[in-house]
C-alpha cells in the first residue's frame, strides 16, 4: 500500500485500498462459506425463472420482460458482490487496486438501483392492469417495456458514473482502510484528507433518490390500486385482483424493509460495525436468492408454464417432486 501515483493537476492520489470488513469476528470463514450458499442458489434459481420466462410462450408478454430483467439485475447484483468477498476474505486478497475499486463499487450500486428501478416498472404494471384493465394491452406494450428499461439503464449508468467519478476529486493521505466487506462510497469519501462535500452531497442524494424515491412511488401506486379496488363490487373479482399483487408486494417488503430497518436502527442505536457489516450484507445478498422462489411458488401464470413445459420434458417426474417439496416448505 506505500506505492502511490499522484495525480497533482487533479488533486487526486491514486493507491489501492484495503478491504478491512469482518474484522475481529469470529468462525468469520462459516459465513463466507454461508454467502458462498447463497449465491449458488441465487444463481440457480435466477437462472431457473429466465429460462422459464425465455421457453415459455405464454409468459412472452410485457410485464414478464420486466420480471426477466428483475432476475437478470439480481444475478448480475449478486455476481458483482458475492464472489468479490469470498475471494478478498475467505482467501484473504483484502488488498485492492484503485481502479478495481472503483469498478467494484459502480457494479454493486448498479445491479442494486436495477432491482428497486424495476419494482416500479412491475407496480406500474399492477396498476395499469387494475385500473385501466380494458386498455392494459395497448399501454403496457412489449415495446414500451423494452424502452422503460432501456431509459432505467441510461439513467443509472449516467448517474452512478458521475457518483464514482466524484471519488477522483478526493486525495487519500491518511488511511486507505475501508471497513466494509466492498468499495462503499459513503466510507470511501470519509478517509479524504481534502474537500469531500461534493461526496457528502451526493451519498445523501443517491439515498433520498435510488432508495427512498422508488419507495415512495411504489407506495402511491398501491393507494390508487387500493382506490380501484374498493369500486370493484364483487368480493372475488376483488380477492383475484389483489393475488395478482401478492407477490410483487412481497418483493418490495423483502428489499425495502431491511434497508430502511438498517438506516433506522444505525441512525438510532449504536450497533457494533460487525453486526452492521452482517445486515448490510444480508440485505444486499438474501432478496435476490428469494425472489426467484416467491415468483416461482407464487405466481400461477409460472407455475402453470412450468407445468406445461413439464408435460414435454423427460424431467417432468422430478421437476414435480421438487415443486411439491418446496410448496410444503
Amino acid at each position: 500500500m506505500s506505492s502511490m501515483q499522484s495525480n497533482s493537476s487533479a488533486n487526486v492520489t491514486f493507491v489501492p485500498f484495503f478491504i478491512n470488513g469482518f474484522f475481529n469476528m469470529s468462525h468469520a470463514k462459516y459465513y463466507y462459506v454461508f454467502l458462498s450458499l447463497v449465491y449458488v442458489v441465487t444463481v440457480l434459481g435466477n437462472s431457473f425463472i429466465m429460462c422459464i420466462i425465455y421457453l415459455a410462450r405464454r409468459l412472452h408478454t410485457a410485464k414478464y420482460i420486466a420480471v426477466f430483467h428483475l432476475a437478470l439485475s439480481d444475478l448480475c447484483g449478486s455476481s458483482a458482490l458475492i464472489p468479490k468477498v469470498i475471494d478478498t476474505f475467505l482467501f484473504e486478497h483484502q488488498v485492492v487496486s484503485y481502479e478495481a475499486c472503483l469498478a467494484n463499487m459502480f457494479f454493486v450500486y448498479h445491479f442494486m438501483n436495477m432491482q428497486s428501478l424495476t419494482l416500479i416498472v412491475l407496480a406500474y404494471d399492477r396498476l395499469v392492469a387494475i385500473c385501466f384493465p380494458l386498455r392494459y394491452h395497448a399501454i403496457v406494450t412489449k415495446l414500451a417495456m423494452f424502452l422503460i428499461i432501456g431509459v432505467m439503464w441510461i439513467f443509472s449508468v449516467t448517474y452512478l458514473s458521475v457518483l464514482v467519478g466524484f471519488v477522483n476529486t478526493l486525495s487519500f493521505c491518511r488511511s486507505v482502510v475501508i471497513n466494509s466487506y466492498f468499495c462503499d462510497q459513503g466510507l470511501i469519501y470519509r478517509l479524504a484528507c481534502n474537500e469531500n462535500y461534493l461526496n457528502v452531497l451526493m451519498g445523501k442524494i443517491s439515498f433520498g433518490l435510488l432508495m427512498c424515491t422508488p419507495l415512495i412511488l411504489i407506495i402511491i401506486t398501491y393507494f390508487c390500486i387500493a382506490l380501484a379496488l374498493l369500486k370493484i363490487a364483487h368480493g372475488a373479482d376483488r380477492i383475484k385482483a389483489v393475488k395478482t399483487c401478492t407477490s410483487h408486494l412481497m418483493l418490495v417488503a423483502i428489499l425495502y424493509l431491511p434497508v430502511l430497518s438498517n438506516n433506522i436502527a444505525a441512525a438510532t442505536t449504536p450497533i457494533h460495525p460487525n453486526i452492521r457489516l452482517i445486515n448490510n450484507s444480508l440485505t444486499q445478498t438474501i432478496p435476490p436468492m428469494l425472489n426467484p422462489i416467491i415468483y416461482t411458488l407464487k405466481t400461477e401464470e409460472v407455475m402453470q408454464s412450468i407445468k406445461e413445459l413439464c408435460k414435454r420434458s423427460r424431467v417432468c417426474a422430478t421437476i414435480e417432486i421438487h415443486m411439491k417439496y418446496s410448496g410444503r416448505i
